[in-house]
């Protein structure tokens, strides 16, 4: 994403969906201070502190929500501290230290990468305010979708209210499409349209051209097409309990009997055969020069190779919109569609909110900020331009996009009403390991033979099992 600078460069999913999910326009930095309990605005007074990923000019940016709910709550006093971090896993580190130093934020705002971790050491459950305050959030609620919702359930509580939110969608270069004498594609593509596509691409620009970029790591790597093709890196089940929840605020919802207490992922299932077959896929896209290594490249140039027509396809979420504008990239020089179907067309997401922290001096005080920040009203100061997805579908409309692109924008909260299955990442309280344990082994596994593909997995099914035996 472009800063004020004009220098490009691309902010990841989990970065992108905190920062922007807060509200904030710049990228974070690669270095920071070391913090303790004076770094905190408010800890020493009756001030509510709300802990985001970003920097201080970041902090400084929600200062317009803040004075918008100074307006409804004179009584309450808010200040926000923005913690540097060079990615999601690293500002839960730092918010872990805070909390080991006695120090700890009565708010943060916390992505799916550690809503589990929140919720079962951190956070405090949202239920009895809920119930008390019903009539108040049905409207919230009618205007969010339940799988959103369903990703903050742990064990029958709900513990933050959706914010904002990405789905893997594709990105996909029209001016690429066209040159290789394609149409858009259509709804219900297969992953086997996704490879002629792509090779289609390639037969149209032999040299200096990338028709597939993926990256390495929990979002738009390896994790949609486990989806697509019906099985994941973890084995994943669900709760009991929540009906107190779904009957109160989605008991019309078509969706509704898919609706749990939480998701869950106990067990390894890197040893799945589907696992491997969507490997393979992959590791023959590399093979065949149709998609890059996901460890090549990084992603600081993403944008910036995009803009520029040297990538065919990407998957993103609508946190890139603005980036490619920022960029230089005009409306119609880009679209976005579902990800490609296989056995099933479930989509991966990934939605941030606001968590109470069990330590908090006033969660009352904390409930009305939650509430406030949920609010159309606090929504439509946080996203005024689409560097992120709104949870709230009725944000997602013309006036958003306008000027900006892409034309297919409905696609982006269709992502949810067309797939209701449609999940979230898979974070246990233990992410951070697991994702390390996945990371470690995927680039392995698309880059060599069959045999290789067999240890890599094989590798990664130890790593996850180790992984979930450790204490998040």
């Amino acid at each position: 994403m472009a800063g004020s600078n004009g220098t490009l460069r691309e902010i990841s999913r989990r970065t992108a969906l905190g920062a922007l999910g807060a509200g904030i326009v710049g990228a974070t930095v690669a270095s920071w201070p070391r913090l303790s309990g004076i770094d905190i605005p408010g800890r020493g007074d009756n001030s509510l502190s709300i802990a985001i990923l970003g920097t201080a000019a970041d902090a400084a940016a929600r200062q317009r929500v803040i004075d918008a709910f100074t307006k409804v709550h004179p009584e309450i006093k808010v200040k926000v501290q923005a913690i540097q971090a060079a990615d999601w896993k690293d500002f839960f580190t730092k918010i872990l230290t805070m909390v080991a130093a006695g120090t700890p934020p009565d708010v943060v705002y916390v992505a799916t990468e550690g809503a589990q971790l929140f919720a079962e050491k951190l956070a405090h459950p949202l239920d009895d305010y809920l119930r008390r305050d019903a009539a108040d959030m049905k409207e919230y609620f009618a205007d969010v979708h339940p799988s959103l919702v369903e990703a903050f359930m742990y064990k029958g509580s709900l513990f933050q209210l959706p914010i904002d939110w990405n789905a893997a969608n594709i990105y996909y270069n029209t001016s690429a499409l066209q040159q290789a004498g394609l149409e858009r594609p259509a709804d219900n593509w297969t992953q086997v349209d996704f490879r002629n596509t792509l090779a289609a691409m390639r037969k149209a620009r032999p040299q200096d051209f990338t028709p597939y970029y993926w990256t390495n790591r929990l979002f738009g790597g390896v994790v949609p097409w486990l989806y697509a093709n019906g099985t994941s890196f973890l084995k994943e089940s669900k709760s009991t309990g929540g009906e107190w929840l779904w009957d109160t605020f989605y008991g019309q919802d078509p969706s509704r009997g898919l609706r749990s207490g939480g998701y869950q992922w106990l067990e390894s299932n890197a040893d799945d055969p589907l696992v491997y077959e969507s490997f393979d896929y992959l590791r023959g896209l590399v093979k065949d020069g149709l998609g890059v290594r996901p460890e090549e490249g990084g992603g600081n140039s993403l944008v910036g190779l995009f803009a520029s027509n040297r990538i065919g396809m990407t998957p993103a979420g609508g946190y890139w919109v603005e980036g490619l504008h920022t960029a230089g990239m005009k409306e119609d020089g880009f679209d976005v569609q579902f990800f490609p179907r296989w056995r099933t067309q479930r989509h991966q997401f990934g939605t941030a909110g606001y968590a109470i922290m069990k330590t908090a001096k006033d969660k009352d005080a904390a409930w009305e900020w939650l509430k406030f920040a949920s609010s159309l009203e606090a929504m439509r100061l946080v996203f005024p331009t689409p560097n992120t997805t709104p949870a709230r579908r009725s944000m997602v409309n013309e006036q958003l996009y306008a000027g900006r692109g892409p034309k297919h924008w409905k696609v982006f909260y269709d992502t949810l009403d067309k797939f209701p299955t449609t999940g979230p990442i898979p974070a246990p309280p233990q992410q951070a390991a697991v994702e390390t344990a996945l990371m470690k082994n995927v680039s392995l596994a698309v880059s060599g033979d069959e045999n290789q593909l067999k240890q890599a997995l094989a590798s990664m099914q130890r790593d996850l099992e180790i992984a979930l035996r450790r204490q998040a």
